[in-house]
């Protein structure tokens, strides 16, 4: 016997409380990631993060949802994250720091992360651990050969931070596909220390 709320394949069985008849079922489509990247644990790390980071006033923060029908769609919070990294707001800035690092596959991803990035290059108050964190990912990414779209975005953002002491790593790395190489010419281009241009 289903309760209210409860989950049937892609299915939410509604239960009328008056007489615990089956009012109607309202399919679901929720663009926001699994598990940590769900609608519910984002919002959950935001109100973390803005406690252990003294975020005043607290943003509300919560997926937008459409209905027509029997059908529901869940919009991904990360729209919001991104709008409070714009807005200088620290718990959403270690959101997108945390986002960008995903390897795993997103409804709108490839946009929801290069947007990411974008807001993040624009936040003057990046931490030194945050900038740490944020090239190590980058240079992570181009060494494997993981380059997809997004990381256009990503290049850009490490060329606004500087690539600190990856330099040897990044001219030393064999590119292991096209998209690799061509983000390997574009760091040696314009991320190159005063030192490594004098050579």
């Amino acid at each position: 016997m289903f309760r209210a709320g409860h989950r049937a394949d892609n299915l939410i069985v509604r239960i009328n409380p008056n007489d615990g008849c089956v009012d109607r079922t309202v399919t679901p489509h929720d663009y926001n990631g699994p598990g940590r990247w769900s609608a519910e644990e984002i919002v959950r790390r935001y109100q973390a993060y803005a406690k252990r980071f003294h975020v005043s006033p607290v943003r509300n923060i919560e997926p937008d949802i459409s209905r027509k029908g029997d059908q529901r769609w869940v919009y991904p919070v990360m729209y919001q994250i991104i709008d409070g990294i714009k807005d200088g707001d620290p718990a959403c800035v270690q959101i997108g720091i945390e986002f960008i690092g995903e390897d795993q596959g997103f409804p709108f991803g490839a946009i929801l992360k290069s947007n990411t990035a974008r807001a993040l290059r624009q936040f003057p108050g990046l931490t030194s651990g945050q900038m740490a964190t944020i090239r190590a990912r980058v240079v992570g990414m181009l060494l494997t050969g993981i380059v997809p779209r997004e990381y256009r975005e990503y290049s850009k953002l490490l060329r606004k931070i500087g690539i600190g002491d990856h330099w040897p790593r990044i001219v030393s790395a064999t590119p292991r596909n096209h998209y690799a190489a061509r983000a390997q010419a574009y760091f040696m281009r314009h991320c190159a220390p005063a030192e490594a241009k004098g050579t």
